[in-house]
């Protein structure tokens, strides 16, 4: 998902282009994608797509657009086409979070794998979860994702997060994107609602939990991406 504008990011960039490094957000995620050896790598674009576009020719990348962006929900939904009659597994990674590791990818889509979930997804604990969307469990199986700006109280005082990183059956997904609604804070379409819609049709969800924050941080201003940058450096 590489639609962003990244308001708040003081460059006349797109998000998807700001530098991390000697690289753009979204190179070091394609890069990390391409060492699973996909069958086809989508770019949803969106916000100033025809400098993403440029910037990834040449990379073997199918584009899809995403205008105007509605939410995550909405961003894969725009990819629908580029997967018509694909029956695999699709793996949905964020540009502005490119410090993910292609082993904790593995490990996600090797949990997925084994146990031939409709859904997984990958999760951290975090002492302060702050925006991020908290992960509702019952009986230590995850049963919905909840938006910060929806959550309760008692929800936002969880410190499982969502990291925005997720396996899906292909099938299964795009038949329920269809199915998303935009009653919430941001009038969005919400990825996350596949959760709760999964369980509900008694489908297998994994929720991996990883135990390094640094890697799902998501980049959203000048000052995180600085940080990310000493930190990514660093290791």
């Amino acid at each position: 998902m590489a639609a962003g504008k990244g308001t708040r990011m003081k460059s006349d960039l797109p998000k998807a282009l700001c530098p991390l490094g000697e690289k753009p957000l979204v190179m070091w995620v394609v890069e990390a994608a391409r060492t699973l050896a996909p069958e086809l790598t989508v770019a949803v674009v969106g916000h100033q797509r025809e400098m993403v576009k440029e910037r990834l020719a040449g990379e073997g990348i199918i584009f899809a657009t995403q205008e105007p962006q509605l939410g995550t929900g909405h961003a894969l939904a725009c990819a629908a086409e580029a997967f018509r009659d694909f029956k695999g597994v699709v793996l949905v990674l964020s540009a502005d979070v490119p410090a993910i590791k292609p082993a904790t990818l593995r490990s996600l889509l090797a949990a997925r794998r084994e146990s031939k979930a409709a859904v997984a997804l990958l999760t951290c604990r975090m002492e302060k979860p702050g925006a991020y969307g908290r992960v509702i469990r019952s009986g230590g199986q995850a049963q919905a994702i909840v938006e910060a700006r929806d959550a309760t109280e008692e929800q936002l005082a969880i410190q499982e997060i969502n990291a925005g990183i997720y396996a899906f059956d292909a099938e299964f997904v795009f038949g329920a994107l269809g199915k998303i609604g935009r009653t919430n804070a941001q009038g969005e379409y919400y990825l996350t609602d596949i959760v709760a819609m999964a369980v509900a049709e008694g489908r297998q969800v994994a929720a991996v939990m990883i135990d390094d924050p640094a890697q799902i941080r998501g980049v959203n201003t000048v000052e995180e991406l600085a940080a990310l940058e000493r930190a990514m450096l660093g290791r």
